[in-house]
């Protein structure tokens, strides 16, 4: 390793001859006392400007720089030349809202504002098909005193949004493929729907009535009854679900539509 301080020459010895030592003799391990270089010294002490102080560590900073963001508050417990001072956080205690919280909660829980009934007629009817006498029954719960309900079933049925033909045939076709022509036909009445409509659904349900009864057992039971006790119970299944009596009887005796 090379010190620092004055340059060698080829032998390996300073140009200039040997250095003079403290006791004179030629110790390397001992400077002279005109020598101002010591072997010992540090880098940094060496190549520092003797005008120059310590430089300063980044670790240092000024004291006001970390006091901006906190409130000191002196504890009263130190001397008056070097007073204690700690910093303190305020913080929420449990259940306590936020600035401005309450106001958010109260507009949450505002009421929303009341549909009109005409507006809610409009909602069940963008669900399904409505007779009159079905949706009148459900708007009759929300009718108040400054409502008409008539007045509003007939602006509905003006603007044909309320149509008792639609609801027959949306009927039908819901329920044609599990019931016979007995059963929807008493579902229809129950709407209290034009005599011309019924008539028109019940001559349409007769016409698929054998085809839809043979559907009907087929899902159900698919083969012929081998026992009375058998005939009995898909005789009786099948007049559940509304279908005439020719129509099982045929359909138990293995005919076909044709």
């Amino acid at each position: 390793m090379i010190r620092k301080g004055r340059p060698l020459s080829d032998t390996g010895r300073y140009p200039d001859g040997p250095r003079d030592m403290a006791d004179g003799s030629p110790d390397a391990g001992v400077p002279s006392a005109g020598d101002p270089f010591d072997p010992f010294e540090s880098f940094d002490e060496h190549d520092r400007p003797a005008d120059r102080g310590p430089r300063r560590t980044r670790s240092e900073s000024s004291p006001s720089s970390s006091s901006a963001d906190f409130s000191p508050v002196n504890s009263g417990g130190a001397s008056e030349g070097a007073p204690e001072v700690t910093y303190t956080r305020s913080r929420r205690q449990p259940g306590e809202t936020k600035p401005g919280q309450s106001d958010e909660d109260e507009s949450r829980k505002s009421p929303r504002p009341a549909r009109s009934l005409k507006a809610r007629a409009l909602g069940y009817l963008s669900r399904r098909e409505y007779s009159r006498v079905e949706l009148a029954r459900k708007l009759k719960p929300y009718v108040e005193e400054t409502d008409s309900l008539d007045a509003v079933l007939d602006s509905l049925q003006a603007e044909n949004w309320l149509s008792d033909s639609r609801f027959a045939e949306s009927l039908i076709h819901r329920r044609s493929s599990r019931l016979g022509t007995s059963r929807i036909l008493g579902e229809l009445k129950q709407h209290a729907l034009n005599p011309a409509l019924v008539e028109e659904a019940t001559a349409q349900l007769r016409e698929t009535e054998l085809a839809r009864a043979q559907a009907v057992w087929r899902k159900k039971f698919g083969r012929l009854p081998e026992t009375p006790a058998e005939r009995a119970k898909q005789a009786r299944f099948l007049a559940s679900r509304g279908f005439s009596g020719a129509t099982i009887s045929k359909i138990l005796k293995g005919i076909d539509e044709m």
